[in-house]
């Protein structure tokens, strides 16, 4: 069985007896995190749904230590085998299967550029993404990325028996909670967990309420604190 570990705003940890995969691991230098990258202890994959520096935070340096391979759309996958990262590249409606199992890229609305890096470099635009993570042979895990809400959320609840379903609630850049809350329904997943709020003023949200809303709804709401995890 799977477990879900938090690492605040966007950052997670999926992982079971055999693999370890990372999405947006902003970890170094995000204020909400109880982790530091050293006691990291694997990494074989990472899912990066886009270039911002609050989601591409330690890619480089996880995939580097680990020799982990990043997931990410065409555009950044070159930039990072010219960094001597090695990446497999998707675009949104396509999917693969990874030995932890089948990923499925998907739609995300937000901004396309990429943040400069310590170095000085700058990673080209690239299309932000969402991922449905069907994990091993039973389990779903749709992380929806920095998004606004959309439609073809209904078909992504139709399609896929979502299990876990992380969703942004911070508003002014993503969806607030009140979206939030819509595509919650649109999603149907057994439990919903919110994202990428309350790590910046400018995105401050209460997490309760996202959860009256979605528990509203009949399904369950996990509202988890950075460091904390549990199986799905």
């Amino acid at each position: 069985m799977p477990s879900l570990k938090y690492y605040g705003h966007s950052a997670f940890r999926i992982e079971d007896e055999k693999h370890t995969v990372f999405i947006d691991p902003f970890i170094s230098g995000n204020p909400v995190c109880t982790s530091k990258l050293e006691d990291i202890r694997k990494c074989d994959y990472i899912l990066l749904t886009h270039a911002h520096a609050d989601h591409y935070g330690d890619t480089e340096a996880l995939a580097k230590k680990f020799d982990a391979t990043v997931i990410c759309t065409w555009e950044l996958a070159g930039w990072f085998q010219r960094r001597m990262v090695k990446a497999h590249p998707m675009s949104t409606g396509g999917s693969f299967a990874f030995p932890f199992g089948r990923v499925k890229v998907t739609l995300a609305f937000h901004g396309v550029g990429g943040d400069p890096r310590p170095d000085g470099s700058v990673p080209p635009p690239n299309s932000p993404v969402g991922y449905l993570v069907h994990w091993g042979k039973n389990k779903v895990l749709y992380h929806a990325g920095d998004t606004a809400l959309f439609d073809e959320m209904k078909l992504y609840g139709e399609q896929h028996e979502i299990d876990v379903a992380c969703l942004p609630i911070g508003d002014n850049f993503t969806m607030g909670v009140e979206d939030a809350s819509k595509a919650a329904e649109f999603l149907k997943a057994k439990t919903c967990v919110p994202m990428h709020y309350n790590t910046f003023e400018i995105i401050k949200a209460d997490p309760l309420n996202f959860a009256f809303h979605v528990e509203k709804q009949g399904a369950r709401c996990k509202v988890m604190s950075p460091g904390e995890k549990f199986a799905f």
